[in-house]
């Protein structure tokens, strides 16, 4: 993957409330869960774009509220899997 170099003030980030790391992570999590938001991404892409597992990503999109696009089909399926898993 190639990496593109963006220049954002410190204060944008600041301003994103997010926890202190690299200014290169804060900025990627923020597009990842953009992307994720804007149905570009799934959640397990848009977790591994942000360089986290998928249940931090969950939990980070929940502070932000973005909605997992989690419908009643993928209950559904969900359930038949589990099913089709039990011993």
């Amino acid at each position: 993957m190639a990496n593109v170099t963006v220049e954002i003030p410190e204060e944008v980030l600041a301003l994103a409330g997010l926890p202190d790391g690299s200014a290169s992570g804060r900025a990627t999590i923020l597009l990842a869960l953009e992307l994720f938001r804007e149905g570009r991404a799934s959640l397990g892409c848009a977790a591994e774009l942000a360089g986290v597992s998928i249940e931090e990503f969950m939990e980070f999109s929940a502070h932000r509220q973005v909605s997992l696009h989690y419908s009643e089909a993928d209950l559904s399926a969900d359930r038949a899997t589990a099913d089709r898993l039990k011993l």
